[in-house]
């Protein structure tokens, strides 16, 4: 996905919810601090949203511009209404929220995760291809190893162990 396909997923999921404020989680988050992310990182066709102050809307987004809606056929890429228990997030996440909002937005905002949340978020779903994600992150030097370790700190029990153990086994392997 392309910085300008996140900003009309924001555009169009705003309308749908008719809502000003959208939160974007997955792993295209990481186009809010880093609009020329490198491709590797922004390989999905799918945006994990939902509306900042009406979580509860996001079902009417996944229903109008989800996968296999006439948005996403016409389109080739969709967003995924999703809520905040979707991903576990260390404590502040949202104080650290980077915000996308121009004239392909429309005016509305996407809200996305600060590029270390999402990393541990992702060290905490702990798939093969969200620490393929997070190597990308550390490779391409978009993460600081450190605030990763620091942020693993501020998740709730018992996620803090587990990420450290992950994201160390990651610096061992990037390259």
């Amino acid at each position: 996905m392309k910085r300008a396909e996140l900003e009309h997923i924001i555009r169009a999921a705003c309308a749908v919810a008719n809502v000003r404020d959208l939160v974007v989680i997955g792993s295209q988050a990481v186009l809010g601090p880093h609009p020329g992310a490198p491709p590797e990182l922004t390989v999905s066709m799918e945006a994990d949203v939902f509306p900042r102050d009406q979580p509860d809307l996001a079902l009417q987004i996944d229903g109008a511009i989800g996968e296999r809606s006439l948005f996403h056929e016409t389109f080739g890429y969709f967003a995924h209404g999703v809520d905040e228990a979707t991903a576990v997030l260390p404590d502040g996440w949202r104080d650290r929220l980077v915000p996308i909002r121009n004239e392909n937005t429309g005016g509305a905002v996407g809200w996305c995760l600060d590029v270390h949340d999402l990393g541990v978020a992702k060290l905490v779903a702990g798939r093969e291809k969200d620490i393929a994600f997070v190597k990308a992150l550390l490779r391409h030097a978009l993460a600081e190893p450190e605030t990763l370790r620091t942020r693993a700190r501020a998740l709730p029990q018992p996620w803090p162990d587990t990420v450290r153990s992950r994201l160390e086994r990651s610096l061992r392997h990037t390259g």
